[in-house]
């Protein structure tokens, strides 16, 4: 089984079906309700995979919270401060009927994401994207197309909601997540860096086309 799992031709076919196959699927059939169910089944089946063959490491180690040092958070609020200010610059003047949706629908709703996104969907799209793509796909993917790879399959991840707007603002965030786990090797730091976009789009409205643009939002 091992020699198996760890073939570079199963390993390439692995990623053909999570990067490419599964969201495909998610799309045709409709199933994105389903998405943080299918994100966690992911993440289950590469976290044996992981830690097993690839880091046996304790999930203290995986999380590394020592990356959250003055210099590295110093880096990602200032970006995510200029890049929140584009973000509500972009739903004012463009989507102007999103901007500030939750809050007047069902600002309890916005509390309830703030607390359960960072966990339930940031957590396992970053294992799946950063912690296990790079560790796992290292030997099939040359390094210095590593970060653009994994940029460009967290963005067909996010085809499946059927709006422009989740792919092309996920480029922009694969890039960026991408980067940070690779500079710093800890899920925990790039998993903070993903909630505060994530917050930062429901907060300001473009969160519905992350989730309402394919299955309602209240």
């Amino acid at each position: 089984m091992k020699k198996i799992l760890l073939n570079r031709k199963y390993k390439l076919l692995e990623l053909l079906i999570i990067g490419l196959l599964i969201p495909t699927l998610i799309l045709v059939n409709r199933l994105a309700e389903n998405v943080i169910l299918i994100l966690w089944i992911i993440t289950i089946y590469g976290g044996s995979i992981y830690i097993k063959y690839h880091n046996r490491a304790k999930l203290k180690e995986i999380l590394n919270f020592h990356a959250f040092t003055k210099k590295n958070i110093n880096i990602i609020l200032i970006r995510w401060l200029l890049l929140t200010i584009a973000i509500y610059l972009i739903t004012f003047y463009f989507y102007n009927d999103k901007l500030f949706t939750i809050q007047k629908q069902n600002p309890y709703f916005l509390i309830v994401i703030f607390f359960v996104y960072p966990i339930l969907s940031a957590l396992p799209q970053e294992f799946i994207f950063t912690t296990f793509f790079f560790s796992r796909y290292a030997d099939i993917i040359p390094e210095k197309l590593q970060i653009l790879t994994s940029a460009i399959i967290f963005t067909y991840a996010h085809v499946l909601f059927i709006n422009f707007i989740a792919p092309f603002l996920s480029l922009f965030g694969g890039l960026i997540f991408a980067n940070t786990y690779k500079k710093t090797n800890s899920l925990a730091l790039v998993t903070f860096e993903h909630s505060l976009y994530g917050n930062s789009l429901f907060f300001m409205g473009l969160g519905y086309y992350f989730w309402g643009g394919s299955v309602a939002i209240a």
